[in-house]
């Protein structure tokens, strides 16, 4: 190994142990602490001084154009689908068709699809009181009703777009969305059914005192129709999942030529999808909600904002260690080693172990992965989906004490934090390695 190639992979340690620092411990907001890292990279490594911002620039800008708009669609949507009690809709109508026996089953099956359009801890906040509800009317234990919420909300949130961290790795990788929707959906399920196993096993068996109350689960009369509540959602995914497939079947001069094509492939693009979604979930309002109409829209700018924020802190990131050639670097240190798909995984598991962040994990591992995909024999449209995906697993591994979903969790559900570890922290892990070994699977079969 060379003496700049010793001090290149120093340099990126040095960073991202920076980065973990300053999020973990010093609580600094993630977009402050990427940029500083990014500034540190490009002066340690002898940029240009006059460069060093445009640098800077460029990586936000082309992370703001690839996926600024779908994060904000994204984000948009799951703000109506909560305010409107489409999410409670969908919830009811989902526990009406599993038996009380199965609450555990019910409550999972919901998280699974109300996580499509909102992020893991505000569909948790929304649905504590029907879960609170539930583990009163049927006594199911506690531990065992959050952890299956929680766990199959945190599949959905780790694997499948628009959600920001994958979302955000497809933007620095040149994935497509749809591919990725497709596999990560595959994924995701056995991904829920692993944390719903460990939730079932352990949640019985660790002690917790149970409230001793009992109390119906309260219906509100005024929510939306379950069949009108479930379209913003499952339209959105069977635009984009049928874009992906129409592009596999036919050809690139069809797709550009014959009209029908030209529209399935025009509604399908992920931004249209979920614009399209938001046009159908205006059929949810109510004359009641017409005013609050215009502070949602907002609300919804205003919760993606941060995200974004972060997220274009990592594209500043990423871009600096590619003008570096810090990645690069890296590639010829592994050279030779047999990590392949691997890789990916395990970046981001020990950046997700470190600081908490799911997003940050993944954001900040496809910075330091795209530079390498041809060196892990990843170039192609599908590796760069296994990779992507890959990386989405390894974000899962492990949710403990610094990851504020955690903390949700254990407030929402008054479940102790040995109890969350016990039955949560270690379903995390169950679930992560469990996905990789299926992409790993996939990756053998393809390869």
């Amino acid at each position: 190994m060379t003496t700049s190639t010793t001090y290149s992979l120093l340099l990126l340690t040095a960073s991202i142990g920076f980065i973990i620092w300053l999020t973990a411990y010093k609580r600094v907001n993630a977009f402050f602490a990427l940029l500083l890292a990014a500034l540190g990279v490009g002066l340690l490594s002898g940029q240009p001084l006059d460069s060093i911002a445009g640098t800077l620039k460029t990586g936000f800008g082309h992370t703001m154009e690839k996926i600024g708009l779908l994060i904000i669609l994204g984000t948009t949507l799951g703000v109506i689908l909560e305010r409107t009690g489409a999410t409670l809709s969908m919830a009811n109508r989902i526990l009406r068709l599993v038996d009380e026996r199965n609450a555990p089953l019910a409550i999972a099956l919901t998280g699974f699809v109300i996580g499509f359009p909102i992020f893991c801890d505000s569909g948790f906040i929304i649905l504590s009181g029907l879960n609170q509800s539930l583990v009163r009317k049927t006594r199911m234990p506690m531990p065992v009703m959050a952890a299956a919420l929680a766990t199959s909300l945190y599949a959905v949130h780790c694997l499948v777009p628009p959600h920001p961290g994958i979302t955000a790795a497809l933007g620095t990788m040149g994935g497509d969305v749809g591919m990725v929707m497709l596999v990560g959906l595959g994924l995701a399920i056995p991904a829920t059914a692993v944390g719903y196993g460990w939730s079932i096993w352990r949640g019985k068996i660790v002690s917790y005192d149970q409230p001793d109350a009992a109390a119906e689960p309260v219906v509100d009369e005024q929510l939306p129709s379950a069949g009108l509540s479930f379209i913003p959602v499952v339209l959105p995914i069977m635009l984009i999942a049928g874009k992906s497939l129409a592009l596999l079947t036919i050809s690139a001069q069809q797709a550009t030529e014959q009209l029908g094509w030209r529209l399935l492939v025009f509604v399908g693009e992920p931004v249209v999808a979920l614009g399209v979604g938001i046009i159908a979930s205006l059929l949810l309002i109510q004359s009641r909600h017409r005013s609050g109409l215009t502070n949602w829209l907002t609300e919804g700018v205003d919760k993606a904002g941060m995200i974004i924020a972060i997220i274009a802190g990592g594209g500043m990131f990423g871009e600096m260690l590619q003008v570096t050639g810090i990645g690069k670097s890296l590639g010829d240190a592994l050279n030779g080693l047999p990590l392949g798909i691997f890789f990916p995984f395990l970046i981001a598991a020990l950046l997700k172990t470190a600081q908490g962040s799911s997003t940050v994990a993944v954001i900040t591992a496809a910075s330091l992965v795209t530079p390498l995909l041809a060196s892990l024999g990843l170039q192609s449209p599908m590796g760069v989906t296994l990779a992507v995906l890959s990386m989405g697993a390894g974000s899962m591994v492990v949710s403990h004490a610094n990851d504020a979903y955690f903390w949700v969790i254990s407030r929402f559900s008054d479940l102790p934090t040995a109890t969350m570890f016990r039955v949560y922290s270690l379903a995390t892990i169950a679930m992560g390695v469990v996905v990789q070994l299926l992409i790993w699977g996939l990756y053998l079969i393809l390869y």
